[in-house]
């Protein structure tokens, strides 16, 4: 089994077979495309590609005005059109650059909720899937031609695990040493 965690200090950590095939997409430290934007993960199935996005409003770190901040972000759709379209697209562009299109691709947002009451996810995860795979087709006056999204889903932590057993999720804080050599 493999672990990932999205950067350093996050608390997410993932687990991954050592079979499965995925690539850090939005690798810090390396050169990258100017002015696009990286979902963080690329995990590649035999029927598609998920673009993973990692987005964790919950960490134990979190300010409460920050959280709060984010929280109307996301009510706001914000986050989505700001935030989630422009990485799902740019992404999406990077990998048909580098012939890397061959099979459907699926957008996955994965939002660490999970500080927060079980009405308040529910009432900001209502509808967001639609929402998100609306902006992602037409991001402008005109819908794209081409549908480069087959579709998405929006995850907490607890559905991430329950949608994908054998690549489970957990909330770990790193190493305090690792976390104080970064601030």
């Amino acid at each position: 089994m493999l672990t990932y965690r999205a950067e350093e200090t996050a608390e997410l950590l993932f687990s991954f077979p050592d079979e499965l095939i995925w690539s850090e997409l939005d690798k810090q430290g390396v050169k990258l495309p100017v002015r696009m934007k990286f979902v963080d993960l690329v995990i590649e199935r035999d029927q598609d590609i998920l673009l993973v996005e990692i987005k964790d409003p919950s960490h134990s770190k979190s300010q409460d005005k920050d959280r709060n901040a984010y929280l109307k972000r996301l009510s706001d759709n914000s986050v989505l059109t700001q935030e989630l379209t422009p990485k799902a697209r740019d992404s999406y562009l990077y990998l048909h650059l580098m012939e890397r299109d061959n099979k459907p691709f699926k957008y996955v947002v994965l939002l660490g909720l999970d500080a927060f009451d079980p009405d308040r996810q529910k009432a900001l995860m209502f509808g967001f899937k639609d929402r998100l795979l609306t902006d992602i087709r037409e991001e402008s006056f005109e819908a794209w031609k081409r549908k480069h999204i087959a579709d998405c889903v929006v995850l907490s932590v607890e559905s991430w695990n329950q949608q994908f057993p054998e690549w489970q999720v957990r909330r770990e804080a790193p190493d305090e040493a690792v976390a104080e050599a970064i601030q």
